[in-house]
């Protein structure tokens, strides 16, 4: 076997970068953001790193609706993130659309969808003018 360069990698330093590759590979796989509207409230998951539901009743959400924001300039990027300039926390795994929650306490927290439109069916169907603002 011929050598490339006067520093090869030995192989027990190529397993560890291969097996650190393909692990932050499946990790990206596994991510999912899961969000579950009842006549209760909003039960959210961000697995793996939440194992179980956050549940936030109606009665501590003062308002509710769909926006367009932007990861970037408004929190950072996607993740776990807590925003920029009072925007509150949000949980994005991908996109520019998302439930945004806006509770009694003045704290927010921005949800992030694929489906806004079946997101804002969902809302009026459930909420009705309890708490749903377009």
């Amino acid at each position: 076997m011929k050598q490339i360069g006067d520093h090869p990698m030995s192989n027990t330093a190529l397993v560890i970068s291969v097996t650190v590759s393909l692990l932050i590979t499946i990790f990206f796989f596994i991510l999912c953001l899961e969000t579950q509207i009842s006549d209760k409230g909003i039960h959210v998951r961000f697995y793996p790193f939440h194992l179980s539901f956050r549940f936030y009743p109606w009665e501590s959400i003062n308002k509710a609706y769909v926006r367009k924001y932007s990861p970037i300039m408004e929190y950072g990027g996607w993740g776990i993130r807590y925003g920029l300039m009072g925007n509150g926390r949000a949980l994005n795994v991908s996109g520019n659309k998302g439930l945004q929650l806006e509770f009694n306490n003045d704290q927010k927290l921005l949800i992030g969808t694929h489906k806004p439109e079946e997101l804002r069916q969902v809302l009026n169907q459930i909420c009705k003018e309890k708490v749903y603002k377009d």
